[in-house]
C-alpha cells in the first residue's frame, strides 16, 4: 500500500490540519524525506502552499491548529507546533503553544529545521508594484535593460510572456525576449 493511501485511510480522506477534503497531497515533514507514513501528513492545497511558503499565511485558516495540535500523530503535532510558532503574534497561537507538551524526541524533531524561529512573513516573487508573481504570468518591463553577454536591448514596455520564477532568488524571474531566455530582476517589471 502506498504512503498516500495509508495517510488517506489514517486521515479519513481529510487534511490532517484543517479537515478540508479538497486537493489532498502528501507533505513530508522536514527534515525527513524518506516517504514514510510516520514522517508525513496528508494536507490540502491551501495548507501545503502556506507550509511551503508559496502563499502568505492566513491566520483565520490556521485557527484549525487548535484542534490538530492534539492529534495522536507526532508528524501532525510537529507541523502544528511549527505553524503556531510562525503565527506567534496572534494571541490564540501563543496560548496554544503554551498548552502543548512534547516528549524530547518530538520536540527535537519540531525544532530541527529552525522553521519555528521564522516570522510569519513569506518571501514571494513580487513585481515593482508589490503584486505576487507566479510561473506562467505575463509581465511588462518598466525599464530598458541591457542584457549582459548579449547585444540584446530589452526596451521599456516589452511584454515577457510565460515567465518562470527563479526558485532560490525571490528577486529574479526568467523570461524569453526575442527568443533568448534571460534573467530579469522583479523590481524592473510589472504584472501585465
Amino acid at each position: 500500500m502506498s504512503v498516500e493511501n495509508v495517510l488517506r485511510a489514517r486521515a479519513s480522506n481529510q487534511c490532517e490540519l484543517c479537515k478540508s477534503e479538497n486537493k489532498l497531497m502528501v507533505y513530508e515533514v522536514p527534515p525527513h524525506s524518506e516517504q514514510r507514513e510516520e514522517d508525513s501528513i496528508l494536507v490540502c492545497e491551501k495548507c501545503n502552499l502556506q507550509l511551503t511558503k508559496k502563499e502568505e499565511l492566513d491566520s483565520n485558516h490556521w485557527s484549525c491548529l487548535k484542534d490538530s495540535m492534539w492529534s495522536e500523530v507526532p508528524a501532525v503535532q510537529v507541523v502544528s507546533w511549527r505553524m503556531l510558532n510562525r503565527l506567534r503574534n496572534e494571541s490564540w497561537a501563543t496560548e496554544a503553544i503554551d498548552m502543548l507538551f512534547f516528549d524530547e524526541p518530538t520536540l527535537a524533531w519540531a525544532k530541527a529545521t529552525g522553521d519555528h524561529e521564522n516570522s510569519n512573513e513569506v518571501e514571494l516573487h513580487r513585481d515593482s508594484n508589490g503584486n505576487i508573481l507566479q510561473d506562467g504570468d505575463n509581465v511588462v518591463l518598466t525599464k530598458t535593460l541591457d542584457v549582459k553577454g548579449s547585444s540584446l536591448n530589452a526596451k521599456l514596455g516589452t511584454v515577457v510572456k510565460g515567465i518562470k520564477l527563479v526558485a532560490d532568488n525571490f528577486e529574479q524571474i526568467e523570461g524569453k525576449i526575442e527568443g533568448q531566455t534571460i534573467v530579469i530582476l522583479t523590481k524592473y517589471l510589472r504584472k501585465g
